[in-house]
């Protein structure tokens, strides 16, 4: 007998926890709860979901925050589920990574309907999310959100260590500036390319032993950038 598949809601409104949990477990899936994204992040390291359910409005981290970050270490599937009805609100959260959008209230059926149809086109490896990145010396913890060298702390800003972790996440990829500037800061920034250049350098500072000649963080001339391990 095949193990239920798990499906990890992120949700700070516990009477809405209990109603989806209920519909869920009621299919034969397993749950898991979390009422902040900071918590969402350590169950999700720890119970490897098949299916992430997120709330954008969340008490301690925006919602398209928590996407970025995720995607950074995992390609699980990411159903929004928000009160948020705006259109701006549907892109953000779809730009930043999410996979599909369910504004509330909601019918049970079209819900359980949105979870089939993303477990469906889950891949098999996107079990293997790990929350840990390594290269030299430097250890990124995407559950902690810390960056450490030799064991010893580097101190990012939030937009230094999200640009870390969209590079480092993706080794040897180049990724384009549009890509990088959509994960990062969301699809409003999109053709500010000077946002990009600017905290690059601040990173290469504080990554790289000769930020003139860097060895992690490659310029691909007129793409993007691509990250060497």
């Amino acid at each position: 007998m095949s193990e239920p598949e798990r499906i990890l809601l992120i949700e700070d409104d516990k009477r809405i926890r209990e109603f989806v949990s209920s519909a869920l477990e009621a299919e034969g899936y397993r749950v898991f709860e979390a009422g902040t994204a900071g918590w969402g992040a350590s169950e999700a390291a720890r119970h490897k979901p098949h299916l992430v359910m997120l709330d954008l409005g969340l008490p301690d981290r925006d919602g398209s925050e928590f996407i970025r970050d995720f995607r950074g270490w995992s390609t699980v599937p990411i159903l929004i589920v928000s009160a948020r009805a705006d259109e701006k609100g549907k892109v953000e959260a779809l730009d930043s990574g999410a996979d599909d959008y369910l504004t509330k209230p909601f019918g049970v059926p079209e819900l359980l309907a949105r979870v089939r149809a993303l477990l469906r086109r889950a891949p098999v490896q996107r079990l293997e999310s790990n929350p840990i990145i390594e290269f030299g010396d430097f250890i990124i913890d995407c559950v902690g959100r810390t960056v450490s060298k030799a064991g010893q702390p580097i101190k990012l800003s939030q937009i230094e260590y999200r640009l870390l972790l969209a590079m480092a996440g993706n080794p040897g990829r180049v990724l384009t500036h549009r890509q990088l500037l959509v994960q990062v800061w969301g699809g409003q920034a999109a053709d500010n390319h000077e946002y990009l250049r600017v905290y690059v350098g601040h990173l290469r500072q504080k990554i790289e032993i000769h930020p003139a000649q860097p060895r992690h963080i490659l310029t691909e001339i007129g793409i993007g950038y691509r990250f060497q391990p």
